[in-house]
């Protein structure tokens, strides 16, 4: 193996074990593409079905980067005023009436000026001195045309204002885009991004994520709980639980003094509104499925 080969791997390992500091558990893989991502200043989409962690991985680069997340919730509708900037319309009538009170004349000029500008997160993202960790959640539930506007700010990273004119980035954020597959998302966004697929995680990732973010739980109790997890997703349910479902009846469980799932079926019955969250899905584990999952989990 070359010098150069040993230098990635130890950039890729750090950066790894930086994550898990910052209470993320990443695998090589994923390590990996955040490292090319930030090298290469791409941005990086990540799909994977909701509750897998891919909001967390943003928060996790901030933390690791210590440096501000700037997060764009997506939703249909979404338009430049609320993705990139506005005037601040109260201010600039303010002002204007203000001047006329001095007898003053008011130009364009001055109303419109970055004192009466309102950033929104893609502005604000480029505009700061530090690069910040920019999350753009749920690219999938934008409209194509907002889509297509924000290929070209990810571009070239820079806007046009057409009273200020054009805006280049201060610095280059770290751009992570989160998708969970509700509509296809077009070939030129996905030629623009690296790409990253999520995927619930095994046995062994998720007891190390548990027992990283709850460090004094009980271990068999650790155990028993990440396998129940895992055969609850085996069943055919609506909504199949995530990491998040997993740390909450974890947490609630210890609230519960529950040192073991097989001493008190009825309790751990009712923590089960921690996991499963809707109506069918509650109909669906009876205590006889229960029974059989807890004897299973040991």
């Amino acid at each position: 193996m070359s010098e150069t080969s040993y230098i990635q791997n130890d950039a890729v390992n750090n950066l790894q074990e930086d994550l898990f500091r910052a209470d993320y558990v990443a695998d090589q893989g994923l390590s990996s593409t955040l490292l090319l991502m930030t090298r290469l200043q791409r941005p990086l989409l990540v799909e994977g079905d909701a509750g897998v962690g891919k909001t967390e991985i943003a928060r996790a680069l901030s933390r690791t980067f210590d440096c501000p997340l700037i997060r764009l919730q997506c939703y249909e509708g979404l338009d430049v005023n609320s993705a990139v900037y506005e005037w601040n319309y109260q201010h600039q009538l303010l002002s204007i009436k203000i001047q006329e009170g001095k007898n003053s004349s008011t130009s364009e000029k001055d109303i419109f000026s970055e004192e009466f500008l309102l950033k929104r997160p893609l502005l604000e993202a480029i505009s700061l001195p530090q690069s910040p960790v920019l999350l753009i959640d749920e690219i999938d539930r934008a409209d194509e045309e907002f889509e297509a506007f924000l290929l070209e700010v990810l571009s070239d990273f820079q806007i046009s204002i057409p009273e200020l004119g054009t805006i280049t980035a201060t610095s280059i954020p770290h751009v992570i885009l989160t998708s969970n597959g509700t509509r296809e998302l077009s070939d030129a966004l996905r030629r623009r991004c690296l790409y990253y697929y999520v995927d619930y995680p095994d046995f062994e990732k998720e007891l190390r994520i548990v027992r990283n973010r709850l460090p004094d739980i009980n271990r068999q109790l650790s155990s028993q709980i990440v396998e129940c997890i895992q055969s609850f997703r085996k069943l055919d349910l609506r909504k199949k639980p995530g990491i998040g479902e997993t740390l909450d009846w974890a947490a609630a469980l210890i609230q519960l003094d529950v040192e073991n799932l097989n001493n008190d079926p009825e309790l751990i019955m009712g923590s089960l509104v921690c996991v499963l969250k809707t109506r069918d899905d509650r109909d669906q584990v009876t205590n006889d499925v229960l029974e059989q999952l807890l004897i299973n989990a040991g």
